[in-house]
């Protein structure tokens, strides 16, 4: 049993966006728990809701048009849900950081790199001196390899992997508590890839921090997380310890995303991808969300809502099929 420190803990959060259009059910009851020093890997394609969830922890929905409709996110035992603004601005960067997924856009262009550190330094630890501050600033910039020579560089002269250094330090400066890294290499190529990923989960241990690191990519998965949830229009379908979920997959989904990577032992003229398209948003299927595309799909799937049901281990899955109600199928 994890006796570990609660970190975050969302309970039933639903998330809607208004548009033209119509309503976007964006998030649609994501449950979820990260201890400490935990990397909790948050999957599924794009329009799942992966990001809206990372915004809504740190509440940066973009209101009026997205709302937080009910829910619950609790930070340290703290409920978010029901802070200020200024409470929260004095959580984000300080307790609770953010690596986006752009880092052209996530920097400044006309503030030099060693500002922009040195801005939510004294920010959140306004108690020390400036010149402790710009010493603190300069390390944080050693510490994710940039010689502190180029502190009074600006963005456009460093290269796609070495802003996003700078976007780490950024994230890492005054110790958070939670790190969110939402696609933190997709811009990158393979081999700068490995190096952030690598400094990522050293700084990790350094310093102690939970880190939630939303990804397309299971392999990096894999590589840097404890815990992984699958997410599928809005919606947790599988979750559970990271040798769990990938050692005996479970859900009709996630067996897909597995059965869509190239397997180095087999010969396959062409990859096996999940058939047909996410669902839309503004008209989400009855029933299970997935029975569209599901191979395993019976008439009962189409109008019942399937629960979590917890199996073997944190293993937990929503789908019909664990639930007994699927003739002659037991599992996938």
């Amino acid at each position: 049993m994890n006796k570990k420190e609660i970190v975050l803990e969302i309970k039933d959060l639903v998330v809607e966006y208004t548009s033209e259009s119509g309503t976007v059910h964006a998030v649609n009851g994501f449950d979820m728990v990260l201890h400490a020093g935990d990397t909790f890997g948050l999957v599924g394609e794009t329009g799942a809701g992966k990001t809206t969830t990372a915004l809504s922890i740190m509440r940066l929905i973009a209101e009026p048009q997205g709302r937080i409709i009910s829910g619950s996110v609790k930070f340290m035992g703290e409920e978010l849900l029901t802070k200020t603004e200024a409470e929260m601005r004095q959580i984000r960067g300080g307790k609770i950081s953010m690596i986006f997924q752009d880092p052209m856009t996530s920097l400044n262009p006309v503030m030099t790199i060693g500002e922009q550190i040195l801005e939510v330094i004294e920010i959140h630890q306004s108690e020390l001196s400036k010149i402790d501050a710009l010493i603190r600033a300069e390390e944080m910039l050693e510490l994710v390899g940039i010689p502190k020579q180029r502190f009074n560089e600006y963005p456009h002269q460093f290269s796609g992997g070495m802003k996003q250094r700078v976007v780490i330090a950024i994230a890492l400066a005054c110790n958070p508590k939670l790190i969110i890294a939402d696609e933190p290499t997709t811009a990158l190529d393979v081999t700068i890839q490995a190096q952030v990923l690598e400094l990522m989960q050293e700084l990790q241990k350094e310093f102690k921090t939970a880190m939630m690191l939303i990804t397309h990519d299971l392999g990096v998965v894999a590589q840097v997380c404890d815990h992984v949830a699958i997410m599928y229009a809005g919606k947790v379908v599988e979750n559970g310890t990271v040798e769990e979920v990938f050692r005996t997959t479970k859900h009709p989904y996630t067996v897909g995303l597995f059965g869509s990577i190239p397997n180095l032992t087999h010969n396959v003229e062409r990859l096996n991808p999940i058939k047909g398209l996410t669902p839309d948003p503004t008209n989400l299927p009855a029933g299970c969300t997935f029975h569209p595309r599901c191979p395993f799909a019976k008439d009962i799937c189409a109008t019942t809502i399937p629960k979590n049901t917890v199996l073997k281990g944190e293993n937990i899955v929503e789908c019909l099929i664990y639930e007994g109600l699927i003739e002659g199928v037991t599992h996938v």
